[in-house]
């Protein structure tokens, strides 16, 4: 990093990840996204006097179960704390959160680049936390109107808090965190991680460490907010180490005096905009809830959550490689698809016999169709028993590529099995005698092919694959091609 550019860029994430209960945190309300405005409210998540808040163990159980798949320490026991401020969407004038005691931390996921634009390495967790959120602000931005309203049907939604270590160092970096973490938490049925939805938001903070001949001089750290996709978390990051490496030329040793600020990202601008001085733990006055009483975990429990996260995306890779010899881009891909995609994946390649021809198939051809049609693996019209038939013939020679995915695409459309769609298709194997007539046949109507094959120019063997081709359909191209090579020097 530090011979590319004249700064180190330094990142920590806060990532806020509504867990998959049908209820709030402390109340009974109904966490159902796009109900009407305010029909999912109570005395407790509106803040009415006298209301007490009752935890939500399912919640509990979740955020435990997260924790241990990101290998954080889990405490015997841990509170909930009041943080004081007051906004118009948190009626309470307080959120019910954990402050000194989480009930974890000092945890780390590993990260990985397929494409190679950065070294492995295990991104330090400071801390996961459970928390309500707030309610929503909705301002009404038409012409001639400057209405705000608030809608509390989110106001006591359950949240973890995953609060990274400054270890990133790029945005490429940043957004594969985010990538595997939302796959690890999708992986663990812990949450849904729909942005559109804000089940899961991120904010980042972000400084610079500048090199100069007395050494690093670090920038004002900076949090960004309102960043709705993982790539306007890239953009962001990028854009902000931008602007503040500018602001550094610009002030020098000045920019030590300001102070920590909060910007929001613009995306229609693809800027970041200051939007007020960043707040320190000390202006939010923790206290511990009087409301509820701490909670205690015992080892018992721990080992049974241990023991029911079952096989994660990570490990998962790892078996894939090793067992079926794909390479980690396959992996990757297939990982990130799903756990039944997986298992498509996983029979298939049994059934074939060959992993890198299955991964193949299903990168180039399932896939696509699982997108245009907008449906799951489970919805696949092809069996596994009938794509792996397919496949088969295929590696054979029964059938060239290029007409084995026309079978499929046949397949797709009308259920039927690969030996009778190629029956209709007229497609059959040429015998190997046949083939050879053909080749010897296309050298003699072809001298010059013949002289440029025997000068040394291969690619010239292309003219006599097109040829056959024409004459049938049938036969395969990379036989043609090897039976002419060796026909020439016989010649």
């Amino acid at each position: 990093m530090s011979d590319e550019r004249p700064y180190d860029l330094v990142i920590g994430l806060e990532v806020h990840v509504q867990l998959l209960t049908e209820s709030k945190m402390f109340c009974a309300c109904r966490t159902k996204f796009g109900a009407p405005p305010n029909t999912q409210t109570c005395p407790v998540c509106i803040g009415m006097p006298g209301s007490l808040p009752v935890m939500n163990r399912k919640a509990f159980e979740l955020a435990l179960k997260a924790a241990l798949a990101l290998e954080c320490d889990i405490p015997r026991m841990t509170k909930w704390d009041r943080k004081n401020y007051y906004y118009p969407d948190l009626p309470k004038g307080y959120q019910i959160s954990q402050y000194d005691l989480p009930m974890s931390r000092h945890g780390g996921l590993v990260i990985s680049d397929p494409k190679g634009r950065f070294e492995t390495k295990r991104i330090g967790i400071l801390r996961a936390h459970l928390e309500e959120d707030a309610g929503k602000s909705m301002h009404d931005e038409q012409a001639g109107k400057a209405d705000s309203r608030i809608d509390l049907n989110r106001a006591g939604t359950p949240l973890l808090e995953i609060v990274t270590e400054p270890d990133l160092r790029s945005p490429a970096e940043a957004k594969a965190f985010l990538t595997e973490l939302k796959l690890l938490l999708n992986y663990l049925g812990v949450s849904d991680c729909n942005m559109q939805e804000g089940s899961l938001r991120v904010d980042a903070n972000v400084n610079l460490h500048v090199h100069t001949p007395r050494g690093p001089v670090p920038t004002p750290i900076v949090e960004v907010k309102n960043m709705n996709s993982f790539r306007a978390v890239e953009r962001a990051l990028a854009y902000e180490a931008q602007r503040q490496y500018d602001a550094w030329r610009q002030t020098g040793r000045r920019l030590g005096d300001v102070p920590k600020q909060t910007r929001g990202w613009d995306e229609s601008r693809q800027a970041t905009f200051e939007q007020r001085s960043k707040e320190e733990s000390s202006d939010y006055r923790y206290f511990p809830e009087p409301d509820l009483v701490p909670v205690t975990v015992s080892d018992e429990e721990v080992d049974r959550v241990r023991a029911s996260l079952g096989e994660l995306p990570a490990p998962l890779r790892a078996r894939l490689e090793a067992t079926y010899g794909i390479t980690p881009y396959d992996s990757d891909v297939l990982v990130n698809q799903g756990r039944a995609l997986v298992d498509y994946f996983v029979a298939l390649a049994e059934r074939c016999g060959d992993g890198k021809a299955a991964a193949n198939w299903i990168q180039q051809d399932v896939l696509r169709t699982l997108n245009d049609r907008q449906i799951g693996i489970e919805r696949f019209p092809v069996t596994v028993e009938a794509l792996a038939d397919l496949i088969t013939k295929v590696r054979a020679g029964q059938i060239e590529t290029s007409r084995g995915r026309e079978v499929l695409a046949r397949m797709i459309e009308t259920g039927k099995p690969a030996a009778e769609i190629m029956a209709a298709m007229g497609i059959r194997p040429v015998d190997d005698a046949d083939l050879c007539d053909l080749c010897r046949e296309l050298l003699r109507a072809n001298p010059k092919i013949v002289a440029d094959l025997k000068a040394g120019r291969l690619k010239a063997v292309g003219g006599l694959v097109g040829q056959a081709k024409k004459r049938n359909p049938n036969v395969n191209p990379s036989r043609v091609q090897q039976l002419c090579l060796e026909l020439v020097q016989e010649m």
